[in-house]
């Protein structure tokens, strides 16, 4: 592996975690980590899912929950990150900004009891939750942050590095090869969304 390569980080948020990976240039790109940020503090309860563990509650102690939680979240992906970042630059890698993969669904209406009200409505909020830890946490750590639908991925990657999707989708199974497991749907789509931010630099 070079040293002092361009970095690319991407992110796939799940509930209390997410998987990302660090994809190096200007070489053929090629993973140089990967990891699994957790994003919940078991020590706190709901933290995991912190509008479920609202739900049902009494309005001032719902808000205190999410925020608790939120807090929580937002420490922990900044230590994390934080982390990643410091072991890469003793690489002599450059980070140059991360990407995060985003939902596609309808925007979340603007107050907790709204949220609360329904069961997809929560799903939806413990998403962007997560979401927003990691992109609070990248620009906290002066990081830009790509937003990409997860849904268009494929066809942004395509466009960022003028390669067919096909051809990207074989190279990124063919990194998860050499890496060994975990190389899952998560690292795969982190990949390609780190790719993008390559390919744009």
């Amino acid at each position: 592996m070079s040293t002092g390569a361009r970095v690319a980080l991407g992110f796939r948020a799940h509930s209390g975690w997410a998987a990302l990976v660090a994809l190096a240039a200007p070489e053929d790109p090629h993973v140089v980590l990967r990891r699994r940020v957790e994003l919940a503090d078991p020590a706190i309860v709901g933290s995991k899912q912190p509008y479920h563990e609202a739900e049902g509650k009494k309005p001032k102690e719902a808000q205190r929950i999410v925020g608790r939680c939120t807090d929580s979240s937002r420490r922990l992906a900044r230590e994390a990150l934080w982390a990643v970042l410091v072991e890469l630059r003793q690489r002599q890698h450059d980070v140059m900004g991360c990407a995060l993969l985003l939902a596609s669904g309808r925007p979340l209406p603007g107050n907790l009891h709204a949220i609360l009200a329904s069961h997809a409505f929560i799903h939806a909020a413990e998403g962007e939750m997560y979401r927003d830890v990691l992109v609070r946490a990248s620009e906290h750590l002066s990081l830009r942050v790509t937003g990409v639908r997860e849904r268009d991925l494929l066809a942004r990657a395509a466009e960022a590095t003028g390669r067919p999707a096909g051809e990207l989708q074989r190279r990124v199974a063919e990194m998860g090869r050499s890496l060994g497991p975990p190389w899952r749907q998560d690292e795969k789509l982190a990949t390609l969304a780190a790719w993008v931010v390559l390919a744009q630099a």
